[in-house]
């Protein structure tokens, strides 16, 4: 029978920037005697990715804007907050009172361009999504297969809320070594119906199984591995796949 296995990586230090992030993976599953075998999907938050790259910015050293500072009074959020999104974003989605949901550079939309203030140090301090979650999953990767011969799939994941559900999912940002979505179009069900629409998207699907043990309040937890999934691997995999093209985009 098959069977998928969620393994949350325990007793990772805090990250801090210049961390060798696949390094205090492999040795802290090693540790936990759940070392990474062939095939395994390695979930981790992209606040830990980003800490690791060193992006992390302290608003006491932002100056806003005239622009930032408008939209900061339409949507009660603080001026440097608001230009830090603004420096991030490629275009406003939707903007209400407490709610500014944009097109990041790399084409991700989400709240607030995905700026955290969550599980991470410093009271003024804040995490930016990482420059190229796609390159940073394969970086990782990479790493991982030199350290343990282990050839894995990388997630790096992110937290989002959806237009017509109550609460959030994580989500995938970056992939590397994996397809993200499984095109089932052409096969058949049960009764033998053609499928013509059905494609899942299985790196999401992981992404929010992972964070049933990573959880959201525990920084000390931002990684998990996945055992047991069979996915249909991929060199130049990219989760921009996952994102539905503006002209299929029937909310904008």
């Amino acid at each position: 029978m098959d069977s998928v296995e969620i393994i949350a990586v325990e007793n990772l230090p805090l990250i801090t920037g210049g961390d060798k992030l696949a390094e205090l993976i492999c040795n802290a599953a090693k540790k936990q005697n759940t070392p990474i075998q062939e095939k395994d999907v390695i979930v981790i938050t992209h606040v830990a990715v980003s800490k690791a790259e060193g992006n992390v910015v302290n608003l006491d050293q932002v100056a806003p804007s005239e622009r930032a500072k408008e939209i900061a009074r339409r949507t009660g959020k603080e001026p440097a907050l608001v230009e830090i999104i603004l420096r991030e974003t490629k275009e406003i989605v939707r903007m209400r009172r407490n709610s500014l949901i944009t097109e990041t550079k790399n084409g991700i939309v989400c709240a607030n361009a995905g700026v955290d203030r969550s599980n991470i140090e410093g009271e003024r301090n804040i995490v930016l999504l990482p420059k190229d979650p796609n390159a940073s999953a394969q970086k990782t990767r990479q790493e991982i297969k030199r350290l343990t011969g282990c050839d894995v799939a990388v997630i790096v994941s992110d937290t989002h809320g959806r237009p017509f559900r109550m609460g959030e999912i994580n989500v995938a940002i970056g992939v590397a070594g994996i397809k993200p979505i499984r095109d089932r179009r052409g096969e058949k069900d049960l009764f033998g119906y053609v499928l013509k629409i059905k494609q899942t998207a299985v790196a999401d699907e992981l992404a929010s199984a992972a964070e049933l043990v990573i959880g959201q309040a525990n920084e000390g937890i931002p990684v998990a591995i996945i055992r047991g999934y069979r996915y249909q691997a991929a060199e130049s995999a990219s989760a921009a796949e996952l994102t539905r093209p503006k002209e299929k985009d029937l909310f904008r």
